[in-house]
């Protein structure tokens, strides 16, 4: 237990910029598997947009890294990215690769972008539950 509490307490230290780098893009995300205690690589994470039809368009798809983070989404090149997006985490292959079973096959997560600041859309993840927030 004291491992896993340390372990989000960096991912908060992380998430709250206290080790912030300059980055090119405008979102990011982040996958904590809180059960293993460590970073969830090979996630793949889709962005979505929601259009004035109330459709859902796939923007792109990424795969979360050996520190289970994808950190270029968005990049910022002056275009308007306001609107209502969603992350799409697949989390079913993952717990399958474990050979763990999980209640949850997928995650989404919708949020809205009002302006061009950074936004940071992490998640902590077990088989049978998940957190997120927006971060930094």
């Amino acid at each position: 237990m004291e491992k896993i509490i340390a372990l989000l307490l960096a991912f908060a230290a992380i998430s709250q910029g206290l080790y912030a780098q300059e980055t090119s893009c405008q979102l990011s995300s982040h996958v904590l598997d809180i059960n293993a205690g460590r970073p969830a690589q090979d996630i793949k994470i889709t962005l979505s947009k929601k259009d004035q039809a109330d459709n859902w368009n796939i923007i792109d798809e990424k795969i979360t890294n050996s520190k289970g983070r994808i950190d270029d989404f968005l990049p910022k090149d002056g275009k308007d990215t306001n609107g209502v997006y969603k992350l799409t985490f697949h989390t079913q292959p993952y717990f399958k690769a474990l050979n763990q079973r999980s209640f949850y096959p997928f995650i989404e997560v919708v949020f809205e972008l009002l302006d061009q600041e950074h936004y940071h859309v992490p998640i902590t993840l077990s088989p049978f539950g998940y957190s997120t927030y927006r971060g930094n």
